[in-house]
């Protein structure tokens, strides 16, 4: 499976900590520097904005991906190489879906983190078989990951669903996860044993 395109989802504030400006840069550099082309919103705040410079900066690709209702905000980055402007934001996430080889979910508010359950529920639907990243920087998806862990132990998920994402605190082991990345096989969603037909 060829890795060429890699979707994050993350934050659109400007006011965050610098801590997770610092892991956008970094992951944008590492992305540019092996030959990745980042696909993410489009918007020029937070840490989208932030990727899309740094990629430039450093010689790489990118492409955003903007509904019209932000675009006019004037929120749009043309940092990018492209930028495809969609009617709204199911058609953008539709869009981000189609482009992405693989995804890394960086920190961020409530869009992100619908983003990434969107994409962790279609892996589990086998809908597809595309790597996702979870960037735990500082423990900010600690939380999120214990209510996984809820999930597995009260059987409202199978425990197999942790081969569904990676997660790490290091962006060189993201990309490395992602450049060396073998689809598992999906442990069917249905406890066949207990369907009452």
């Amino acid at each position: 499976m060829e890795m060429k395109n890699i979707c994050v989802f993350c934050s659109s504030s400007d006011v965050i900590s610098e801590d997770y400006k610092n892991v956008a840069r970094d992951l944008a550099e590492l992305m540019a520097k092996q030959n990745f082309t980042l696909v993410n919103g489009g918007s020029k705040v937070g840490l989208m904005g932030i990727m899309s410079r740094r990629v430039k900066e450093t010689g790489g690709k990118s492409i955003g991906v903007i509904p019209q209702l932000i675009y006019d905000k004037d929120l749009a980055c043309y940092s990018t190489d492209k930028l495809i402007v969609t009617k709204d934001m199911r058609e953008r996430k539709e869009k981000l879906s189609e482009l992405a080889d693989a995804f890394i979910a960086l920190p961020g508010g409530f869009g992100t983190l619908e983003e990434l359950m969107e994409v962790l529920t279609l892996k589990q639907l086998e809908v597809h078989q595309k790597p996702i990243v979870i960037m735990n920087t500082n423990g900010f998806y600690q939380k999120l990951l214990e209510q996984f862990e809820v999930y597995y132990k009260n059987d409202f998920s199978k425990s197999d669903y942790r081969n569904l994402y990676f997660v790490t605190e290091n962006v060189v082991e993201a990309v490395k996860y992602i450049g060396n990345y073998q689809p598992a096989n999906i442990v069917s969603k249905w406890y066949k044993a207990n369907l009452k037909l």
